[in-house]
């Protein structure tokens, strides 16, 4: 009946308070037992799960349906920082092995920082990554926030950046604030907004300031906490940022090796026997992380929806044609 994968996919679920992700594997588990003539098992899983979903849609008053964070922003940086709790790991990631060893690495020296603060050095705790869209940058910064039990709190650029006279440079002032005061993963996404080339001739000059102003805030900046940023367009960036990162990091498109890792990861929970591997990794060459995760998405449905678990290995090959196209 249910597999150690499965038992793994519901207690994680349950843990990140993902209630459809586990009514989903519980109702995989039911097909998987009435499969193999646990007929009577399977439909008292599926009522259970029925029921269930009838009481989660309708909460008790005052009863909550997911855990209220301890840390939140509060005042004038709640439209500037958007605060989560991420549960993922480092292992939960598809890297090449260059990638993997920058980041355990990272996270060593942030779990033994103050050793190396005895010894008058400081952990890598400001990072650049870059590469394209959907290599795992934005991951990184959930998985760093994970590994080490901080929040994960994304800046809110359209918050941020505002077209009056000085407005932008005191609102990253407050959040430079808060990255001295509560240590955390501090994640400015397409980072390229913020820090464009200074000598770019379209540039106006209220940007130029901001960016003159983020610069010396990072580099004042000696806070137990991890300031990362993360663009698709690092040819724009002004060279002067790489110079105060501690550590730039790039990413890109997955290798065969990773791709076929990356699928058979989200297929776990799914009977994929009948996949011809060597042309779905063919298939899937030149698409991102994010992309075969989505392709995997749409084959697994259309396993369930035909009332089977085993994925169909030409409809797989499609889904990812798919995808492929949406970039033309």
């Amino acid at each position: 009946m249910a597999t150690a994968d499965h038992v793994k996919a519901l207690i994680r679920s349950h843990s990140e308070g993902d209630n459809e992700r586990f009514y989903a594997v519980a109702l995989q588990v039911a097909a998987q037992a009435a499969r193999q003539g646990h007929t009577k098992f399977a439909q008292e899983l599926r009522d259970l799960v029925d029921r269930s979903k009838v009481r989660g849609e309708a909460p008790a008053p005052g009863q909550r349906t997911k855990p209220i964070p301890i840390v939140q922003p509060r005042g004038e940086l709640a439209g500037l920082l958007s605060a989560a709790f991420p549960t993922i790991r480092l292992a939960d990631m598809a890297l090449d092995r260059q990638v993997r060893t920058r980041l355990e690495r990272i996270l060593l020296e942030q779990r033994q920082r103050e050793e190396l603060r005895a010894h008058g050095m400081s952990p890598i705790r400001k990072l650049l990554l870059i590469g394209p869209p959907g290599t795992g940058k934005t991951m990184t910064a959930s998985a760093l926030a994970g590994e080490l039990g901080v929040p994960l709190f994304t800046i809110q650029l359209d918050g941020l950046i505002t077209r009056y006279l000085g407005e932008t440079a005191a609102k990253l002032r407050l959040i430079f604030e808060a990255i001295q005061q509560t240590r955390a993963v501090y994640f400015f996404d397409e980072f390229d907004a913020l820090g464009s080339e200074r000598a770019t001739k379209n540039e106006v000059g209220e940007i130029r300031r901001v960016l003159n102003s983020f610069l010396q805030f990072l580099e004042q900046d000696d806070s137990d906490s991890i300031v990362a940023g993360a663009t698709n367009h690092p040819q724009i960036l002004d060279r002067a940022l790489f110079r105060r990162f501690d550590s730039v990091i790039e990413y890109s498109l997955p290798s065969p090796d990773i791709s076929e890792q990356v699928m058979r990861d989200r297929l776990a929970l799914l009977d994929t026997s009948q996949v011809n591997w060597p042309n779905v990794v063919e298939a899937a060459k030149g698409l991102c992380h994010s992309d075969l995760t989505r392709a995997c998405e749409r084959a697994a449905k259309n396993a369930i929806l035909q009332r089977h678990t085993c994925v169909d290995s030409q409809e797989f090959v499609e889904a990812l044609q798919e995808r492929r196209a949406t970039h033309r």
